[in-house]
């Protein structure tokens, strides 16, 4: 009997303690409607701060940006290539063939086929695919070394040799054997963080690389070294990708010595353009030390 009052005391102690617990209602089936109001407020005035500083870094209209890369060093005769296949095509006449890695401008010094991209853009100017692509094989080599592609854009990959080809593209599934005479078409279905390796499986000497983007901010520069990025948005910061084949960054980062640009390591710089800007990076040298033997 003692125990049964001790038990019916502890039950209404526990339910005394709960309900005076004033403001700490933690199973009360009524809402605290001021706590939701001030959860309201605070919620409101994040969504519009986040709503102010989104705003703050997309800006509006289009411009360009050009320059000129030069390599300041000396430039070797380049090798010849090991050519040990199908020499009736690939080395007709007792022709040579020699490595294309590293091609540079004897008058201006600018070096050809180096990459550069946006990495990530807010908007597009142009969203349509360009046009179609030629990509050639002749003499057992590849017409275009380093090219660039949109995403969704067409690449018509021809074999202009009396010999067949198998093309392959890494990073896709395009591998394909190509007929003498004859060409096939690559569209390219996603973008590259990097240029990849074109290789032909039957002739190994035989390399290029591509690279795909999805909003089509990229460019290869010329013989001469120079190169152009249309239509870029403006009144926003930009972050661009340089790359080279024989680049001694990581996998092909060619970094240089820019603080302006807060050039770094990994071969990025960033930039913010005006509104109808043309920009005009002049000249960017590439020293002997950035380039691999």
């Amino acid at each position: 009997m003692l125990n049964c009052r001790f038990e019916m005391l502890f039950l209404l102690g526990s339910v005394t303690l709960c309900l005076g617990c004033g403001r700490e209602r933690v199973a009360g089936p009524e809402p605290d409607m001021a706590a939701v109001r001030e959860l309201r407020e605070a919620l409101g005035k994040e969504s519009s701060s986040s709503e102010k500083v989104e705003q703050k870094a997309v800006g509006t209209g289009w411009a360009s940006l050009k320059g000129q890369f030069v390599f300041t060093g000396a430039v070797g005769a380049p090798k010849a290539l090991v050519v040990d296949k199908d020499l009736a095509v690939c080395s007709k006449d007792g022709m040579k063939l020699f490595e294309r890695s590293l091609v540079v401008d004897e008058s201006s010094k600018g070096l050809a086929n180096v990459v550069i991209f946006l990495r990530k853009s807010s908007r597009v100017k142009n969203k349509k695919a360009a046009e179609k692509l030629v990509f050639d094989q002749k003499n057992c080599e590849f017409m275009t070394p380093v090219f660039a592609a949109r995403v969704g854009q067409d690449v018509d990959v021809k074999n202009s040799d009396p010999i067949g080809h198998n093309t392959n593209i890494s990073g896709s599934s395009f591998n394909q054997l190509i007929p003498s005479g004859d060409s096939t078409v690559f569209t390219p279905g996603r973008e590259t963080g990097l240029p990849v390796s074109v290789t032909c499986n039957i002739h190994p000497w035989m390399k290029a690389y591509a690279v795909f983007r999805e909003d089509g901010y990229v460019a290869v520069s010329s013989s001469t070294g120079t190169f152009e990025i249309p239509d870029l948005p403006a009144g926003e910061p930009l972050e661009f990708q340089v790359w080279h084949e024989r680049s001694t960054g990581r996998s092909g980062a060619l970094s240089l010595d820019q603080p302006k640009l807060q050039w770094n390591s990994k071969g990025r710089f960033k930039i913010t353009l005006k509104e109808n800007e043309d920009r005009d990076l002049g000249t960017l040298e590439i020293p002997a030390d950035s380039i691999s033997g």
